[in-house]
């Protein structure tokens, strides 16, 4: 990987995104957005990543990210996405969704949309109304969908003012990600080890499907679905443990490996090129896991900013049969002839990073540290 670079923005930051390239579009990311929690106010920002290579005086390469815009958020921002190249909606601790709009013209954030009582404990309108945090959102244009600490699913539309269907008691736990399997389909982690399948063709309340880790229920944190091979899906959670699962077979993950020493925060697949993910950890750290195949018989190295090496056990079990041409290279058990190759790629431990997000050779997270890091050479 090339130079990792950070800019100090004097604010925890929570979220991390990528402003979407154009399909088609040969260009490069170059704009990302962030959010901020426990800061006396918080804010959703527009960063441009601008030209790099200044060594500031700790003989680091200070990032030149420009500040676009930005606008203050009430809360702190649960989560982020982009819903278009103009659009980001963010979830709010006090269960708000906010669409806010970009005004590239005259670099200004407004206020697009509003669904202010999204997640509540109890109804708006009681004497007793007290909001739930929106945990996740999850964006496939018009719709977004929402899940909160209520253990409600709600689904919105943009230009809707009401939500075009909510399931209130989804579940009795918090639910912590969402992503989509297939565009009727959702996916939910929750904080007893459980992910569930729900299906918005159906009318009832009941997901369509449910697996979990077996034995301790330990909460899952973060979710992303394989961007080609929509039945495999990654999870993490407050054991720092990774989960690969297939969403076809059984009940609990095809794969466990051995990560982070705390909370994983977030997990990204890299959006074309799959065989490579990245994690982030509340134990300050980044990774990058390299499960593609192309290397002849490499060793399972874990790479501490790419300099050192250390084995790194992993356990894999419970793989069903599936046809070996169409398994996923995270789907493989074989771990003498596959190994997943770990790097490290924060120069030192930090505190928490809180978000990541990959987009072709660009990457950027966010930490408690008030550091926003950036690399456009993910594969160099």
């Amino acid at each position: 990987m090339g130079e990792i670079y950070a800019k100090f923005v004097s604010q925890k930051i929570s979220k991390t995104r990528w402003r979407p390239v154009p399909p088609g579009s040969l260009q490069t990311a170059e704009t990302f957005a962030t959010g901020s929690w426990d800061n006396e106010e918080n804010y959703v920002s527009l960063w441009s990543i601008g030209d790099f290579g200044n060594l500031d005086s700790d003989g680091g390469f200070e990032g030149d990210h420009q500040l676009l815009c930005d606008i203050r958020h009430h809360g702190d921002v649960m989560d982020l996405q982009f819903f278009d190249q103009e659009r980001i909606v963010a979830a709010s601790s006090t269960g708000c969704v906010t669409i806010f709009l970009h005004h590239p013209n005259n670099q200004t954030l407004s206020v697009n949309q509003q669904w202010t009582t999204a997640h509540y404990h109890t109804g708006p309108g009681s004497p007793s109304y007290s909001s739930a945090p929106c945990t996740g959102i999850v964006c496939d244009n018009p719709e977004i969908v929402t899940v909160g600490e209520d253990g409600r699913i709600n689904l919105f539309r943009a230009d809707h003012k009401e939500a075009v269907r909510t399931i209130n008691n989804a579940d009795s736990s918090t639910l912590h990600a969402v992503t989509f399997l297939r565009t009727p389909e959702i996916l939910t982690v929750n904080s007893i080890g459980q992910l569930k399948i729900w299906d918005f063709r159906q009318q009832g309340n009941e997901p369509s499907q449910i697996l979990s880790l077996t034995g301790d229920r330990v909460p899952l944190h973060c979710v992303d679905r394989h961007p080609s091979q929509q039945h495999v899906v990654a999870t993490g959670g407050q054991d720092g443990m990774l989960s690969i699962w297939d969403v076809r077979q059984g009940t609990m993950p095809v794969s466990l490996l051995k990560a982070h020493e705390a909370e994983m925060w977030e997990v990204h697949f890299h959006p074309s090129n799959p065989d490579h993910l990245f994690t982030c950890s509340e134990d300050g750290s980044l990774w990058h896991w390299d499960a593609s195949t192309d290397v002849p018989e490499k060793s399972s190295l874990f790479h501490q900013g790419g300099r050192t090496s250390t084995f790194l056990s992993h356990s894999i079990s419970n793989q069903a049969n599936v046809q070996q041409s169409l398994i996923s290279s995270w789907l493989s058990t074989d771990t003498t002839k596959d190994r997943i190759e770990i790097t490290s790629l924060l120069p030192s431990r930090t505190l928490s990073v809180n978000s990541l997000d990959v987009l072709g050779p660009c990457l950027v997270c966010g930490t408690d540290a008030e550091a926003i890091y950036v690399t456009r050479q993910l594969f160099v």
